[in-house]
């Protein structure tokens, strides 16, 4: 059955809403009987012996109990056999119903007795407990065509007989409704427990794309101003005694790009903040939207001042490219330029075109791999900016969740290209 208490992962998810009360399940009522099954039916066994005793000795005035006979001892023999039969009335039901059926006709054919009280409860724990529909019901007409003939239902009714029958039929019955009703409530219980199983493990799948997303945003955000700050402070390191004004101006543009990978961490941090720890000046603070292919010539012309040459070219129509589509494209620009900064140097000359077509969208990034060391973007990380290896990786999980290709390798006479297709109509996964 589900906790009472709200699940760990349930409390720790970023957008959980409110737990829900939780409303519990109808049950029977359990007490000692439940706890104890054994011994219930060995009290039960007790009762009816003792209730049977009790009806041979006000039936006439013949005496069984007093055992004068070789038939009072087979009547009081088939009285215990079919009262503790009971003990196995939920493992064994049309089997004690059996057992039961068999003294009572015993008793019937020439005993100094009539019926056992223990055939009220088999006939209970035949319809309660039995799995087999079909036993069930052959022991059922059994037990009514004995009951038929017994009370002489057929040639010479009476309100006893019918009654007798209807009892018997009635004790049978509901048996078999609260065996209906227990195996719903099993299902329910096991549907439940399922359910929870379902939505939890939902949940971990849920938090662990989350993980991955912000993850990836936050290292394209961050790779891409650390490694303009770190160019851009080497060179205002290297000419800050011969042209202090422009490495000033170097300086000024490591602290804008500071300031920029700072305001993209808040805004994508931001979600993991719960909302009661928000304060005022994050409550006044606008949300600024996710960049675009508007936001490309701007990205570009700012790595113009670290490397040597980047060329950007478009074709299409730029703006009837989808949200997240657009904010693939700028990240792996943004990625593939990050990763020219990085692994080949202010040297290189860098070609970004960018390409719309009817369905699609193309992306490509090309480098002449003539850097420092004659590396390119693919090969082994050089210098003094080591890479943790995550960011093709990246891009290619930002591709292929939209459903796309990406290619990525060396061309020949040097260099390295990556290029993405990208559908702009919803066929993604």
């Amino acid at each position: 059955m589900k906790s009472p208490f709200p699940s760990k992962q349930a409390t720790n998810t970023p957008d959980a809403g409110p737990e829900l009360p939780k409303l519990p399940a109808w049950q029977p009522i359990r007490g000692p009987f439940e706890r104890w099954p054994q011994l219930t039916d060995l009290l039960i066994a007790l009762f009816a012996f003792f209730l049977t005793l009790l009806m041979w000795s006000r039936a006439g005035p013949h005496q069984i109990l007093a055992l004068e006979s070789l038939w009072d001892v087979a009547a009081f023999q088939c009285a215990f056999i079919g009262c503790f039969a009971l003990l196995w009335r939920r493992t064994h039901p049309w089997q004690v119903h059996a057992v039961v059926l068999a003294a009572t006709v015993l008793l019937e054919m020439g005993l100094p007795a009539e019926g056992i009280v223990a055939m009220a409860f088999s006939l209970y724990c035949l319809g309660r407990y039995e799995a087999n529909t079909r036993a069930s019901w052959i022991a059922l007409v059994a037990t009514l065509a004995f009951v038929v003939f017994d009370e002489k239902v057929l040639v010479k009714p009476t309100a006893g007989g019918t009654v007798a029958v209807i009892l018997a039929w009635a004790l049978w019955y509901i048996g078999r409704r609260l065996r209906f009703r227990s195996e719903y409530l099993r299902l329910m219980e096991e549907r439940a427990g399922y359910l929870e199983r379902e939505r939890n493990a939902e949940s971990e799948r849920a938090v662990a794309a989350e993980r991955t997303r912000i993850a990836r945003e936050m290292h394209d955000v961050v790779a891409h101003q650390v490694s303009l700050m770190t160019v851009q402070a080497g060179a205002a390191r290297t000419i800050s005694r011969s042209n202090p004004e422009a490495a000033s101006e170097a300086m000024a543009a490591v602290e804008a790009a500071g300031r920029h990978a700072l305001s993209e961490m808040r805004h994508l941090l931001g979600v993991l903040r719960p909302a009661s720890d928000n304060n005022s000046d994050s409550e006044k603070a606008t949300l600024t939207p996710q960049p675009d292919l508007n936001d490309l010539p701007a990205l570009i012309e700012k790595v113009r001042r670290v490397v040597n040459k980047v060329d950007y070219e478009t074709r299409g129509a730029l703006g009837d490219v989808p949200a997240r589509v657009a904010l693939a494209v700028y990240r792996i620009v943004q990625e593939s330029l990050t990763n020219v900064i990085k692994h080949v140097g202010a040297q290189t000359s860098v070609n970004v075109s960018v390409r719309v077509e009817p369905g699609f969208i193309a992306v490509c990034v090309r480098d002449d791999g003539l850097g420092a060391g004659e590396q390119s973007i693919g090969e082994k990380p050089i210098g003094e900016q080591p890479s943790g290896g995550h960011g093709i990786a990246g891009m290619r999980e930002r591709v292929e969740l939209l459903g796309g290709q990406l290619h990525t390798g060396v061309i020949e006479g040097g260099g390295f290209e990556v290029t993405a297709q990208l559908p702009t109509v919803n066929k993604g996964r």
